[in-house]
C-alpha cells in the first residue's frame, strides 16, 4: 500500500539515513488525515559551518567553486540530488531534507575572510549547485543577499541557478555586477503544469513564474539561462521543446539539462513519490530509468551520470540539440563571459598619511 502524499511536501516518508544505527518507525493513525498525523512544520538550524566555499574536481560540471548558503531545502522536490547529504547529519533524506533547514548565518563573514586570503585565485563561483539559495527562508534570513553583497564589493564573479522568483528582489545588485561582466543567473524550470509542479516541487514557483523571473532579469541586462531539470521519463520529458521556447522568448541565451539521478536513498523516495503519484507509470519509468543508466537507477562515472546513456538518453541529447539550435540557445559557453580580471580585495583599513 503506498503512503499517501503529505500537502506542501514532496517525499511522503522519513526514509532513514544509510548511517542510521537505529530505524524508528511512526503508524499512521487512522483515526487522523495524513497531514495532522505526520506533522510537517519546517524547523530551522544554525549551520556552524567554518568555511564557506566549496571546491569541486568533478569534469562534467562546468564550475570549480561553489557556494551554498543553505544544507536542506523548502521547496521539498522529490527528484533532489542533494537530499542523500542529509544523512551525513543524522537526519532522513526524506522529509527531513525538506523541514529541517541548516541556515549558515555567518557565510558573509567566511567569504570575506576567504576571498582576502592572499592565496585564494579568483574565479567564477556556483550558486544553487546543491540546494537552492533562493528557497522560502531566504526571504526573512536574507543569507544569499549578503552573500551577493561581499561578492559586489570584491568583484568576485557568480552564476546563480535557482527555482525561486525570489532572486527579482536582487536585481539591483545582480544588475551592477553584471554590468561588469560579473553575474549570470540561470533558471531551473522542470515543468510548466501547476499540477505536476504540485507533486514533483510543492514549495516552489510557478513554471509561469519562473518565465517571468527569467523575463525580469533579462529586461535589467543579466545574462540569463534556462536549465530543464531533471529529464524524467514518461513525466515531463516531452516538456523540453516547449519550455525551451518558452525562455527563449523570455530572453535565456543558455541552456542545459540533466537527466534523472538517483542516487543512495533517492531511489526508495523517488519510487514511493511514483507509487503515491502515478503507480500505473511507475515500472514504466523507472524501466526507462534503469535503460539509461546501464542497468541501474544511478550512474556515478563522469560524463555518464548528468546525460545517461543509451537509446533513450541518446533521443533526449538530440532533442535538446535541435530544441537549442531551433531557438538560438547556448551560442556561448556558461561561464566563459564571466570576468575574473577585476577581482579585488577592498582596503578595509585604510592608513592615512600625516602629513
Amino acid at each position: 500500500m503506498a503512503t499517501p502524499p503529505i500537502k506542501g511536501r514532496g517525499a511522503t516518508s522519513n526514509t532513514p539515513g544509510r548511517f542510521a544505527k537505529t530505524i524508528a518507525v511512526r503508524e499512521l493513525d487512522d483515526e487522523l488525515a495524513p497531514d495532522e498525523a505526520r506533522p510537517a512544520d519546517t524547523e530551522y538550524y544554525v549551520d556552524a559551518t567554518r568555511s564557506i566555499i566549496a571546491r569541486n574536481e568533478s569534469p562534467d560540471i562546468p564550475f570549480a567553486l561553489s557556494i551554498n548558503p543553505y544544507r536542506g531545502c523548502e521547496h521539498g522536490c522529490i527528484y533532489c540530488f542533494a537530499r542523500p547529504s542529509h544523512a551525513y547529519l543524522d537526519l532522513s533524506p526524506g522529509l527531513d531534507f525538506e523541514r529541517k533547514i541548516f541556515v549558515k548565518e555567518n557565510a558573509a563573514e567566511l567569504l570575506r575572510k576567504e576571498l582576502s586570503k592572499p592565496s585564494y585565485q579568483c574565479q567564477w563561483i556556483a550558486m544553487g549547485a546543491n540546494t537552492d539559495p533562493y528557497q522560502p527562508v531566504e526571504k526573512e534570513r536574507r543569507i544569499t543577499r549578503q552573500i551577493l553583497e561581499v561578492m559586489k564589493e570584491f568583484n568576485q564573479p557568480v552564476g546563480i541557478v535557482t527555482k525561486g522568483s525570489l532572486i527579482q528582489r536582487d536585481i539591483d545588485i545582480l544588475a551592477a555586477m553584471a554590468e561588469k561582466g560579473l553575474a549570470e543567473a540561470i533558471i531551473s524550470v522542470t515543468t510548466l503544469s501547476n499540477e505536476l509542479k504540485t507533486k514533483l516541487e510543492p514549495r516552489a514557483s510557478t513554471g509561469a513564474a519562473r518565465l517571468e523571473t527569467l523575463r525580469c532579469l533579462t529586461q535589467a541586462g543579466i545574462p540569463t539561462g534556462v536549465l530543464f531539470a531533471p529529464v524524467i521519463p514518461f513525466v515531463n520529458d516531452a516538456e523540453m521543446e516547449t519550455i525551451l521556447a518558452a525562455a527563449s522568448e523570455a530572453g535565456a541565451r543558455q541552456a542545459g539539462y540533466v537527466f534523472l539521478r538517483l542516487p543512495w536513498e533517492l531511489k526508495a523516495l523517488f519510487s514511493d513519490w511514483l507509487e503515491a503519484h502515478y503507480p500505473q507509470k511507475k515500472a514504466h519509468v523507472l524501466s526507462l530509468v534503469s535503460q539509461s543508466r546501464g542497468g541501474k537507477l544511478n550512474q556515478t562515472e563522469f560524463k555518464q551520470r548528468m546525460k545517461g546513456e543509451g537509446q533513450y538518453a541518446e533521443m533526449i541529447a538530440q532533442r535538446f540539440r535541435l530544441a537549442c539550435q531551433k531557438n538560438g540557445l547556448n551560442r556561448v559557453p556558461r561561464g566563459n563571459h564571466l570576468r575574473t580580471d577585476l577581482f579585488r580585495v577592498p582596503n578595509s583599513s585604510p592608513q592615512y598619511s600625516l602629513f
